[in-house]
């Protein structure tokens, strides 16, 4: 195995590298750059300036600085975040341990705290009735496109990246699906339309038979920066004056789905979860269920 030292890095473009050989996503990997950039500039800072300098006592000290646990407002960082800073720092040098880099894992001590995680910050069912109210009032064909694009979000879960990469040759509105191949995982599903957004996409579709669902300036594919000022506007127009993400409303339709329903098996099937442990933290919102089966 070589002992041979590497600058930090340059150890960081390996491990960036084989990420994406693996098919991560662009997310992932962004977020694990990140991660390590911030080591090597706390390690930059300790006058440590290569990958070997990096011992097990080396990476605790980092874990428990300011550099680690404060955000750039000084603040502390949520315990989740936390984690995944720790995830991060795991995959980045068991890479360089299995690639002959390092002769020891310096992080195979870290662990990850115990935490829950945070709840779903979804819309209440009051700032749903009023977002939506608000898209009916669409007119002309950009807020038509705004109404048609959140209205399938609100009524299918589905994520902004696999609304946005929809093409018409995706849809078959008569049977009311439309084919997602845009997904977590890199798989393939079908989401199920409701009429209305069936309808809505019928409109803002009219006339075209192939190209993005969804098209912003100079007929490109809308893009999800742009999608999330969108639905910030629509908000206010609608008088929702908290912060909101497009994925707020994915929350938002697998609460809805729960209340209504109860059925957590149902809600996974609908959000296309691989595992029900990703559903469950839906069950943990729905606290009134709980009051009336204990008060009735």
């Amino acid at each position: 195995m070589s002992t041979t030292t590497t600058p930090i890095t340059d150890a960081l473009d390996l491990f960036l590298v084989q990420l994406e050989a693996d098919g991560r996503s662009r997310h992932t990997i962004g977020q694990y750059r990140r991660h390590v950039q911030a080591l090597a500039a706390w390690a930059t800072t300790e006058g440590l300036d290569d990958i070997a300098a990096i011992g097990h006592a080396v990476l605790a000290r980092f874990l428990t600085s300011t550099a680690a646990r404060c955000r750039p407002d000084g603040k502390t960082k949520k315990a989740t975040t936390a984690n995944a800073l720790r995830t991060s720092l795991r995959c980045f040098f068991t890479y360089l341990h299995e690639a002959g880099l390092i002769a020891v894992n310096p992080a195979r001590l870290i662990r990850r705290a115990r935490c829950s995680p945070p709840p779903p910050r979804g819309l209440s069912v009051d700032e749903v009735n009023r977002l939506v109210a608000a898209l009916e009032g669409a007119e002309g064909p950009v807020e038509r496109r705004d109404r048609a694009l959140f209205l399938l979000m609100l009524r299918t879960g589905i994520r902004i990246g696999s609304a946005l990469a929809l093409d018409i040759e995706d849809l078959d509105l008569p049977a009311g699906e439309a084919r997602l191949r845009s997904m977590k995982g890199d798989r393939e599903d079908i989401a199920y339309l409701p009429v209305e957004v069936a309808a809505a996409l019928a409109e803002v579709t009219e006339g075209r038979v192939s190209g993005p669902v969804f098209l912003g300036a100079g007929d490109r594919r809308l893009s999800a920066r742009h999608a999330q000022r969108l639905l910030g506007r629509w908000l206010a127009q609608a008088g929702v004056d908290r912060p909101a993400s497009p994925h707020s409303l994915r929350h938002s339709f697998a609460t809805g789905l729960l209340r209504r329903t109860g059925d957590v098996v149902l809600v996974q099937a609908a959000l296309h979860h691989r595992s029900i442990a990703s559903t469950m933290i839906y069950a943990r919102t729905d606290a009134s269920r709980v009051r009336a089966a204990l008060t009735a």
